[in-house]
């Protein structure tokens, strides 16, 4: 069983919190401000610089409803203060990116270049034309968006070309044997 629940979330210095009547979460901080509406069963309380989440009752579901709200309360004062972060490379032969505006224009080897547009709270930049950095300060949405950039050219298993995360390990496949 997890506890994860359970476990204060401590605020760090430099970021607000404020809880509504209606469990209405907003945390702000310095790169930015984040609001959420959670489920009404849960209470949220802050006590010492702390905030603290607390369940009626132990049915499955409060249990992992939970855990998962003081999960994204966590993502959100962490996402303010310093912010998310996904890498991805570029593998290949004229595999490229480029900064287009504040969106991205990607050489993928297709026979026309992909163009990723701008979205809203996220900051690409682009590294020896190979490396792109997603930055925000949401959580989902920076994976969302790394995951959607991958998809244009997922790795394949033969020569390891394509677009992965950088911790990311493509297991390789052995050739046709002749």
């Amino acid at each position: 069983m997890s506890r994860v629940g359970r476990k204060p979330i401590l605020v760090p210095a430099g970021v607000e919190v404020t809880v509504n009547e209606d469990n209405q979460v907003a945390v702000k901080g310095p790169k930015g401000t984040l609001t959420n509406e959670f489920s009404k069963e849960m209470t949220i309380k802050i006590e010492n610089n702390e905030v603290v989440v607390e369940r009626p009752n132990d049915l499955p579901q409060m249990r992992a409803l939970h855990g998962t709200t003081r999960a994204l309360i966590n993502n959100m004062i962490l996402g303010v203060s310093q912010g998310f972060r996904k890498t991805l490379n570029l593998v290949g032969v004229g595999y490229r990116a480029a900064a287009k505006g504040k969106g991205l224009e990607l050489s993928l080897g297709y026979s026309h270049p992909v163009l990723i547009n701008e979205v809203k709270g996220i900051t690409f930049t682009v590294e020896k034309n190979t490396v792109i950095h997603i930055d925000g300060i949401e959580k989902q949405v920076v994976g969302q968006v790394a995951s959607e950039i991958r998809s244009k050219r997922a790795p394949e298993p033969y020569k390891g070309k394509g677009v992965k995360y950088s911790d990311e390990v493509v297991r390789r496949k052995e050739g046709k044997k002749s």
